[in-house]
């Protein structure tokens, strides 16, 4: 008789089995971190109350437990931080306006300020845009993932169940009876022809979740920045209205009859039909703007074919710097934007558009392109908000379609001032914009009263654009 010997495994199966149940394993874990928000979990143990769906019954409407000291402390806590928050916002202000104050003393230095914020706006505004678009993107990869994963719920729920099952169940052994030894080789010959199909399915799946995985880490790291972006871009935009509006107190100093004439020119743009006609009146029956073009024409700045940019430096000035016609491929777009409209280009109501139009954010930030004299800031016609600066040598550049303008008529902006904010929609007739869902900017240049293709004067990058 031989005596009984207890059951054995080859190294071969023994490996096998490890190697099978690690990918197995590995497999199911990635799954349990990505199929919760589908609404799926791996098969495992559950309470029986869960198994079988059943909830504990409710006698009736519980009363409200009344809050436990804890919780009313930590309301305390809230309430505290809540209130010291709002006292240092406000002592924040109160030293924003002391600061600016001060800088109103200077106008160089206040000018400098409004040019260096206005930038930093327009940057955030970028940064901003350019991290809204990647969101956009990855937020649509996410939902095909989720779609997919959707789509293949049943096949997720079979592959987790026979992942599990097959890492609990040890391999077969080779045991000394011929009838077990017949009968583990035609298990391994099932395994050996199901399990690679189930393998295959399963990585598909780990990749899948995987791919998941990373993409929400991207997408949150992201959206931190995005949120900081907003963060400074909101500070940027207090201060830059706190210096603009010390900016036009100053000039409102300066000039007492300036609301006044600002009522008159509206007056007037309304018994006007053309912008040509528009320019020429106020720049003869509105004593500030006649005195800017004025001063426009009599500034005797050369045309140089290599103008000097530092000459954009000096934030004092009350003259342009540089020629207009010498600032060709210099300037940057009055503000953040798409083009939508070329010069030239079909208006779609058998005419061609005299000048260009820009797609831009809701309550961008508009600032001048070149230096020059506003000879007119205010409502016309189709146009909406319209801004026309004198650039000197009969030039004339007009902005239109913002909110609110932020000049007044005869007043000197320099290159990249702050001059006006966009509003939420577009404020310039459909002619200009056509099937635009987004405030327009439209932009336009005047040589002696003549409409001329702006192409010429826009920088080619923004290494190259006049900053100020």
């Amino acid at each position: 008789m031989f005596a009984a010997r207890p059951p054995t495994r080859s190294s071969a199966t023994v490996r096998s089995g490890r190697t099978c149940s690690a990918w197995m394993t590995a497999a199911v874990s990635l799954a349990a971190l990505a199929l919760a928000p589908l609404g799926l979990t791996p098969l495992t143990s559950t309470p029986a109350a869960a198994q079988t769906g059943l909830r504990p019954s409710i006698a009736g409407t519980p009363s409200p437990t009344p809050p436990t000291p804890e919780q009313l402390k930590q309301r305390a806590q809230e309430l505290e931080a809540a209130r010291a928050a709002q006292k240092a916002a406000a002592e924040a202000q109160e030293r924003l306006k002391a600061e600016i104050a001060t800088l109103g003393e200077d106008r160089g230095k206040l000018n400098q300020q409004l040019i260096d914020v206005a930038s930093q706006v327009r940057s955030v505004e970028v940064r901003v845009g350019e991290a809204e678009t990647r969101l956009r993107g990855l937020d649509g990869r996410e939902q095909d993932l989720r779609n997919s994963l959707e789509a293949r719920r049943t096949e997720i729920i079979e592959v987790l169940a026979a992942l599990q099952r097959a890492g609990r169940r040890t391999p077969p052994a080779l045991l000394v009876r011929p009838e077990d030894a017949l009968q583990s080789l035609r298990t391994a010959m099932l395994l050996g022809s199901v399990v690679p199909e189930m393998r295959g399915r399963a990585e598909k799946l780990s990749t899948d979740l995987g791919e998941l995985v990373a993409l929400r880490k991207t997408i949150a790291t992201e959206r931190d920045k995005l949120a900081a972006d907003r963060d400074k871009l909101r500070t940027d935009q207090t201060r830059l209205a706190a210096l603009v509006e010390e900016r036009q107190r100053k000039q409102a100093t300066a000039e007492k009859d300036m609301e006044a004439e600002s009522l008159r020119a509206v007056a007037l743009a309304q018994q006007i039909d053309t912008l040509q006609g528009l320019i020429s009146t106020m720049e003869l029956d509105i004593k500030s703007a006649a005195k800017a073009a004025s001063t426009a024409s009599l500034q005797g700045v050369p045309v140089n074919s290599k103008p000097d940019a530092n000459a954009l430096r000096n934030p004092g000035r009350k003259t342009p710097a540089i020629a207009f016609a010498s600032t060709k491929g210099m300037l940057t777009y009055p503000v953040n934007g798409t083009k939508l409209r070329e010069f030239g280009a079909s208006d779609g109501a058998g005419g061609v558009d005299k000048g260009i139009s820009l797609a831009a954010r809701p309550g961008a930030q508009v600032t001048t392109p070149c230096d020059g004299w506003v000879v007119y800031a205010g409502p016309f016609r189709s146009y909406g908000q319209l801004l026309i600066l004198n650039a000197g040598g009969g030039y004339h550049v007009l902005i239109a379609g913002m909110e609110r303008i932020s000049v007044n008529i005869g007043q000197f902006v320099q290159t990249g001032e702050p001059v006006a904010t966009m509003g939420t929609t577009s404020q310039v007739a459909s002619i200009l914009a056509t099937n635009a869902s987004q405030p327009v900017l439209y932009v336009e240049f005047r040589k002696d009263g003549t409409p001329i293709d702006p192409g010429p004067w826009w920088a080619a990058n923004e290494g190259e654009k006049v900053r100020g």
